[in-house]
C-alpha cells in the first residue's frame, strides 16, 4: 500500500510501538488518528508530528468504552474524509499467578486487550469496507502462540487476538479487499512491565534484560511498516518478531 495520503488510526498511541509506529507512519505521508486515554501524551505526539510536516490529531480514546471508540472514530473519519488503516495496538500485561486470584486484573486484561480491539475493529470496519480496500492491523505477542508460566490470563487474551485476527482475516479479505495481519513481538522495551503488580514477576521480567537484548519500539514499527506497504495483493498475514538472543 502507498502510504502518502492514507487516513491512519493507532490505538496506544501515547506510547512505545503505538508512539513509533504513529511517527513512522505520519513520516511516510499518512494522516493520523492518535488514540489513547493519555491526551497530554496523544497532544505532545501530534505536536512533534506537525513540526516535522505531518498531518496528526489527537484522540481521547477508552478502548473499552464503546462509545469513547466509536466517537473518536468517528472524529478521526470527520477529520479527514476516511479511513484506511487501523493500528490496534492498546494492551495491558499485569501477569501474576493464578492461584493469587488478582480477578481484577484478569477482567482489565480481557476488556482492553480482547474487547478493547473488538470495539475499535466494529467501529473502524464499516469504513473500510465502504473504501473498499483497507489494512487492519492488531498486536498480539509470542505469548499468541505460546503460554508462559504467570501469564495464563495474557497469553489466553493474546490466543484471542491471533484467532480474531486470522478469523477476521478469512472473512474480509477476499470480500472487501481488506488486508489483515497479526504482530507477534517476543520481548520489547515498552511500558507492559509497568502494569505488573506482583513484584516477583516484574523483578524477573525486568532481569530479561541481563538474558538477552530487548527489541525497540521502533523495531515493531518498522515491522508493522512492511506489513502496510506490502504490494496491493499482498497479505502478511502474521509477523513473529523475536530479538536475535531470546532463547523461548
Amino acid at each position: 500500500m502507498e502510504l502518502n495520503g492514507k487516513i491512519a488510526l493507532v490505538t496506544g498511541a501515547s506510547s512505545g510501538i503505538g508512539a513509533a509506529t504513529a511517527l513512522k507512519l505520519a513520516a511516510a505521508g499518512a494522516k493520523v488518528g492518535l488514540a489513547a486515554r493519555r491526551v497530554v501524551r496523544l497532544d505532545k505526539l501530534a505536536d512533534q508530528i506537525r513540526t516535522t510536516g505531518g498531518e496528526a490529531i489527537a484522540i481521547e480514546m477508552d478502548v473499552v468504552d464503546r462509545a469513547s471508540v466509536e466517537a473518536g472514530v468517528a472524529k478521526l473519519v470527520q477529520a479527514y474524509g476516511g479511513l484506511d488503516i487501523v493500528f490496534n495496538n492498546a494492551g495491558l500485561m499485569p501477569i501474576s499467578d493464578v492461584e493469587a486470584l488478582k480477578v481484577g486484573e484478569w477482567h482489565r486484561m480481557v476488556d482492553v486487550n480482547v474487547k478493547g480491539l473488538m470495539n475499535s475493529t466494529a467501529a473502524a470496519l464499516p469504513h473500510l469496507i465502504e473504501r473498499g480496500s483497507g489494512h487492519i492491523v492488531n498486536t498480539s505477542s509470542i505469548a499468541g502462540r505460546k503460554v508462559f508460566a504467570g501469564l495464563a490470563v495474557y497469553c489466553a487474551t493474546k490466543h484471542a487476538v491471533s484467532a480474531f485476527t486470522e478469523g477476521l482475516r478469512l472473512e474480509v479479505g477476499k470480500k472487501h479487499n481488506i488486508r489483515v495481519t497479526s504482530i507477534q513481538p517476543g520481548a520489547v522495551d515498552t511500558e507492559l512491565f509497568n502494569h505488573i503488580s506482583d513484584e516477583g514477576y516484574r523483578d524477573q521480567m525486568e532481569g530479561l534484560r541481563d538474558q538477552m537484548s530487548f527489541l525497540s519500539c521502533d523495531n515493531i514499527a518498522d515491522t508493522v511498516m512492511f506489513a502496510l506497504q506490502a504490494p496491493a495483493h499482498v497479505n502478511v498475514a502474521e509477523l513473529f518478531v523475536l530479538p536475535t538472543d531470546q532463547p523461548w
